[in-house]
């Protein structure tokens, strides 16, 4: 493959046009043509900051490294608790640290949280940590953390109803918990979160 096919392929795959990659460099679109259309290979002298755009190194652009460049880890704390009301740079009970890709960090607000209790086994068990992007709404069926009047946050999977929102555990031996839309305003019940990934403790 040759290092414009590369970035080509990189441009697909990254979901990137090639108008941003001409942006980043400084160059004219009409360049871009000229290097597909093998006209011209000034690209070489671009391939640091082509890498750079793509986050790859250059001999991955070369073809002489099979290895895209490792993606710089984001840490998020993992706390034991989270307090309502209260922005998240400001919760203070940090357990730990976790570490997330870039990617997944631009996407949004992140912090993880340790289970406590068995509600969510046999997936998520006591001890495992959750990530969570931060939102205040989910879809049905997806996993979130929610603060119920002000006090410890718990993890379950939503099921909203006109009447009001369960909160179900999928270890069978809980039964669900069923809120009406007066209590979900006045307790009040809050997400703070969907889960988005499990780090598992063994």
């Amino acid at each position: 493959m040759s290092t414009i096919d590369r970035i080509c392929e990189l441009l697909k795959m990254q979901g990137k046009k090639q108008k941003d990659l001409t942006d980043f460099i400084g160059i004219s679109k009409n360049y871009f043509t000229d290097w597909k259309s093998g006209r011209i290979k000034s690209y070489t002298k671009y391939l640091p900051q082509i890498a750079e755009f793509f986050d790859v190194s250059v001999d991955y652009l070369l073809g002489n490294d099979t290895k895209k460049k490792r993606k710089v880890g984001v840490k998020i704390p993992v706390y034991g608790n989270v307090a309502a009301g209260v922005p998240i740079e400001a919760w203070d009970d940090i357990l730990d640290y976790e570490e997330i890709d870039e990617d997944m960090a631009s996407r949004g607000e992140y912090f993880a949280l340790r289970i406590k209790g068995d509600s969510m086994e046999p997936k998520i068990s006591d001890g495992d940590v959750v990530v969570v992007l931060c939102q205040s709404d989910v879809d049905n069926g997806q996993v979130a953390i929610v603060l119920i009047d002000g006090h410890e946050a718990t993890c379950k999977k939503i099921k909203k109803t006109p009447e009001g929102v369960y909160l179900i555990s999928t270890n069978p031996k809980y039964d669900p918990m069923f809120y009406s839309n007066k209590e979900i305003k006045e307790l009040p019940v809050r997400i703070l979160g969907r889960v988005v990934e499990l780090r598992a403790k063994f």
